[in-house]
């Protein structure tokens, strides 16, 4: 009787080259370790693939002189999966050999694996890329990303001191532009590299170019990359990379069963400003179903004014000398007023500042506290209307992008004591404020205040921090297939929110 044996799948390793300088950014520092939404852009690079499934380790190879920079990072931020850091080399190619000599450690003789390499500053890499490019290495030995060209390329000369001239306009509809991953058997790059070292004048920027000009019978197969996948090499791109990490969105995974929920929520402390009604009052109602000690505090029912520090203080002392710990605050409240600046008086403007920004940042301040003592959240919300001001909308507007930076800036600051900071962005939403703005609205055009009470607790219970959570009616943070990315998700809403408030 014969006994058939599943074939073991190849350990999948990625590369990520991190050996640039912050030259042509202006920067002292190699462009990989600047801060972007809060973090250096290879820490958002490493966690991509510390996410990935498909990724069973990884390996940075960083500038001579800040390994130890990187190690501080990966201990810092829990990156299980980095095993090496190693110092790369003066050229790419000596970089590239570093890091297959470095995988080809403790290979047993015909064993083989699968290695991806990726720009350290790339730090927008979608989950959907990574799987294309692992599967795609069950069917081939080396695997390009690449995107079509949206430009006209042109090839051109010198003349001379004359400038460049034209010579040639190649066809764009067969023209792509190349990103990363590259993705390899590792004995195909290794070969390839073994075949270019008897070449005096080897030289490459990129390693399918020397797998295409070393091995050409080697077919390389092409992934669908994205526009999002962009590399921080210019000024300009430090700016658009921020603004994207600022837009993006991010799915909030739901729990198991409703088991879970009891499991997670039994014996915790919420505090709910804004809970009198509305999206506050549903999360209260929802988490005591779950067995949480709930604190719902409003102006309408425990006389609770979030403007009033000393109201805010007395709240959460309360609630931590009842309980003996709180490890959710959250804050729902605010007011929306509509109007003209010009023509809107004092006391208005001076509402809206004390309600919706001055009122949170007091309850930020006042919960560290016992949020540092339980490792606990705080939950803001925002507006989709924070993208971009409307007229009319400036007090809100301006105050609800406020709360985005707000929660990105806390989620850096609080991250070494173990805090978490999340936003949420609902759509338009059914609740007690919207109508009393806006009249009865079209049935059915509404959130419910109770999905995105539900879509709150999910962050409230996942690991999430520094994030802007959308809750829309066709609900992205519903989907767990997600194969678009957080910043393709953000950005094909990004039209839709400019009709939104």
């Amino acid at each position: 009787m014969s006994v058939q044996h599943k074939a073991t799948k190849p350990r999948t390793t990625a590369v990520v080259l991190a050996g640039g300088t912050g030259q042509r950014v202006g920067l002292s520092i190699p462009k990989q370790l600047l801060k972007i939404a809060g973090k250096a852009v290879i820490e958002h690079t490493l966690t991509i693939f510390q996410q990935a499934e498909s990724i069973d380790d990884v390996i940075v190879l960083m500038a001579p002189g800040y390994v130890s920079d990187i190690e501080k990072i990966v201990a810092k931020s829990g990156l299980t999966k980095v095993t090496r850091v190693i110092e790369g080399g003066s050229t790419r190619n000596e970089t590239t050999e570093r890091a297959i000599a470095a995988l080809g450690e403790g290979l047993a003789e015909g064993e083989d694996r699968n290695v991806l390499f990726h720009d350290a500053v790339r730090p927008l890499l979608s989950q959907r890329v990574i799987k294309d490019c692992v599967d795609a290495l069950d069917r081939y030995q080396a695997v390009d990303v690449a995107i079509p060209s949206a430009d006209t390329i042109i090839v051109t000369r010198t003349h001379g001191g004359d400038g460049e001239f034209i010579t040639e306009v190649p066809d764009r509809s067969r023209l792509r532009r190349g990103q990363t991953p590259q993705a390899f058997k590792l004995s195909t790059i290794r070969k390839a590299y073994d075949v270019a070292a008897g070449d005096p004048n080897f030289q490459a920027t990129d390693d399918c170019s020397v797998v295409l000009k070393y091995l050409p019978d080697v077919p390389i197969y092409v992934v669908a990359g994205d526009e999002y996948n962009m590399k921080v090499t210019q000024p300009v791109d430090v700016f658009i990379a921020d603004k994207l990490f600022q837009l993006a969105s991010t799915a909030a995974p739901r729990q198991a069963d409703e088991a879970a929920y009891r499991e997670l929520l039994a014996d915790k402390t919420l505090v709910v400003f804004g809970g009198s009604y509305g999206i506050g009052a549903d999360i209260a109602t929802i988490a005591e179903s779950y067995g949480a000690k709930v604190y719902a505090l409003g102006r309408s029912t425990t006389g609770t004014h979030v403007e009033n520090p000393e109201h805010i203080d007395d709240a959460l002392a309360k609630a931590y000398g009842e309980t003996g710990r709180i490890d959710y605050v959250i804050n729902t409240a605010g007011v929306l007023r509509i109007g003209k600046l010009a023509e809107t008086d004092n006391t208005t403007i001076q509402e809206a500042l004390n309600v919706n920004y001055l009122a949170p940042v007091q309850i930020a301040r006042a919960s560290y506290k016992y949020l540092a003592e339980t490792k606990g959240q705080l939950l803001l919300y925002t507006s989709s209307s924070y993208t971009r001001g409307r007229a009319e909308y400036s007090l809100y507007s301006s105050t609800k992008a406020a709360m985005v930076n707000l929660t990105q800036a806390l989620a850096d600051e609080w991250a070494g004591d173990g805090v978490r900071v999340n936003c949420v962005n609902p759509e338009r939403t059914a609740t007690p404020m919207r109508t009393k703005a806006f009249g009865k609205e079209p049935e059915g055009s509404l959130l419910s205040s109770e999905a995105v009470a539900r879509t709150s607790l999910d962050v409230l219970l996942s690991e999430l921090t520094g994030h802007v959570i959308d809750v829309r009616q066709q609900d992205p943070t519903r989907d767990a297939s997600a194969d678009a990315s957080g910043f393709e998700q953000a950005l094909a809403s990004v039209l839709d929110r400019q009709a939104d408030v």
